[in-house]
């Protein structure tokens, strides 16, 4: 047979996946099966969270790897806990060392934007704080499926063609030949993506994690493969150095939340654009919203983008910021803004979305642990930068610091960077309802607020939830919406003033994961059909 793995002439429907004692979300099959081991070996909903994200960052390189960066919610005992685990941009770095070198903006490729990579550091914090098995115990599936190898799926292939070709276009310096040997179809075949279905494996990625179980991660930061990125950087005029790595720690943190029809609606704090969402919500909460109607699409719209405006004027490390979270999320503020919002389309300070390479996974347990976790490169495979004789792909987080020194991003040694990735969750009456998210850059904060009001206004299953057309607002009145997006809405929002166009891809709508507990302590569950998605569970 020779079919196309990506052609469906077909509308096909998914039904909500519904479990009794562990579930796992997350976009790849594989990925999902790693999570649901790990729950049937003893494992609670955190070592299943970082065993599937361990496995993400081989069966899904192009969203996510080894040297990136993670953020988590984790539901356990009562109570909801955060872990940022971004790292800072390095100690040597500033706005003039970046403009001496020809740069009027912070570029996506290089060692410029590599920033510490903090995600490593958060799987051994979570585990350490709330798993039951060892991080050694959490990697061998993945582990596994790199030595092995696996076949490549099929959305997984596609972003893998687009992005070899724009690092072929962008990355011909030598210091990016570790990325085109290590994430080439095979050996014999080395100038190539792999294909949908081709086996791809990775020895290198397989000792790269098994040096990190080994030490609890800490080769990473102070040994062996810490000496590997330092080296690397110093080489070819970097700035990550040993001791930026080593100086690197997680931070626990305490979740912000607002109050949405009854609903608190759960983010991490800045320096994370979590509260773009929440201050978004606090506008809309000010309406009767006739959900499906060009109405309510108008407000959520126009809200979006009052709230982007204010978190991109601010949003950065939370040390450098001069707006707090509680006046951000005060009921007066939310009313100042819902004020300019009329009935026809704002055009704020342009804010220009770009696409983003992150993986969202959500688990839990049959003991009422919940996991909401993302964890991202940023930008596809990241950097470009693959550090010799390793799995290790580096972020290019950095590209999102401002190289104008008056803005509230502004580039800095040692400091943390606006960051887009975001797991949201949501309780009621003090009781876990669930995890939730949407990954993919600017349009994560829009994913979750068009999935609160698809759940809490359209009362859809989580499947139906993530499986309605999205919209998504890129700059001045210009908003991008998917093909099956009514047509009958989209002639009264063009009236509005909403200028409307349809992309013919719909990876820049996200990807997004949802776990409901029903009242009886069912897991109910959704998975994204815009990408390879899967739900395992027993």
């Amino acid at each position: 047979m020779n079919f196309d793995t990506m052609f469906s002439p077909y509308k096909s429907q998914r039904v909500p996946i519904i479990a009794g004692r562990g579930m796992v979300c997350t976009s790849h099959p594989l990925a999902a099966q790693a999570g649901l081991d790990v729950l049937k070996s003893g494992g609670n909903a955190v070592d299943a969270a970082v065993a599937t994200a361990a496995a993400l960052t081989v069966v899904e390189p192009t969203s996510n790897g080894i040297g990136g960066d993670a953020f988590a919610l984790v539901w356990k005992d009562g109570q909801l806990h955060g872990i940022n685990g971004s790292g800072r941009a390095p100690e040597s770095i500033s706005i003039d060392a970046v403009t001496s070198r020809g740069h009027k903006t912070m570029p996506k490729f290089g060692f410029e934007p590599v920033t510490t990579p903090g995600q490593v550091g958060a799987w051994a914090a979570l585990i350490g704080r709330h798993g039951e098995l060892s991080l050694a115990d959490n990697l061998a599936p993945a582990i596994d499926y790199a030595r092995n190898g696996h076949p490549v799926a099929p959305v997984v292939s596609k972003y893998w063609k687009r992005a070899w070709d724009a690092y072929s276009a962008n990355c011909k310096d030598d210091m990016f030949k570790p990325w085109f040997e290590l994430f080439a179809a095979n050996e014999d075949e080395p100038n190539r993506p792999p294909a949908a279905g081709e086996i791809w494996k990775s020895v290198r990625h397989a000792l790269t994690l098994e040096e990190i179980a080994r030490t609890d991660g800490k080769s990473f930061y102070t040994g062996a493969l810490a000496h590997a990125i330092a080296d690397f950087s110093n080489k070819h005029n970097g700035f990550i150095s040993k001791t930026d790595l080593a100086g690197y720690e997680p931070r626990w943190v305490e979740p912000i939340s607002t109050r949405y029809c009854g609903f608190d609606v759960w983010q991490m704090p800045p320096n994370g654009q979590g509260i773009v969402g929440l201050i978004a919500l606090n506008i809309l909460a000010g309406y009767e919203l006739d959900f499906g109607s060009a109405r309510a699409y108008h407000l959520a719209i126009e809200a979006i983008k009052l709230a982007f405006s204010a978190g991109k004027a601010a949003i950065t490390d939370p040390d450098h910021m001069t707006v707090s979270v509680e006046e951000f999320l005060s009921p007066s503020y939310a009313a100042k803004l819902r004020e300019s919002i009329g009935k026809r389309a704002l055009e704020p300070a342009p804010i220009l979305p770009n696409s983003g390479g992150t993986i969202y996974l959500c688990t839990a347990d049959s003991q009422g642990n919940m996991v909401s976790y993302i964890q991202s490169n940023y930008m596809g495979f990241g950097s470009g930068l693959v550090v010799p004789g390793t799995g290790i792909s580096l972020q290019n987080r950095g590209a999102d610091f401002s190289l104008d020194p008056a803005h509230a991003n502004a580039l800095q040694g040692g400091k943390l960077t606006y960051h887009t990735i975001i797991p949201g969750f949501l309780t009621k009456d003090f009781k876990p309802i669930g995890p939730f998210g949407v990954m993919g850059g600017y349009m994560q904060p829009q994913g979750h607020v068009q999935v609160i009001l698809n759940l809490v206004h359209g009362n859809l299953n989580p499947q139906q939830a993530l499986d309605a057309p999205r919209w998504q607002w890129m700059a001045d009145k210009r908003v991008e919406i998917e093909h099956h997006f009514p047509r009958h809405i989209v002639s009264e929002l063009s009236n509005m003033g909403h200028q409307l166009s349809t992309p013919p891809d719909g990876g820049g709508f996200g990807r997004g994961q949802i776990i409901w507990q029903m009242e009886n302590g069912a897991l109910c569950g959704g998975t994204e059909s815009r990408a390879d998605g899967a739900i395992a569970s027993y």
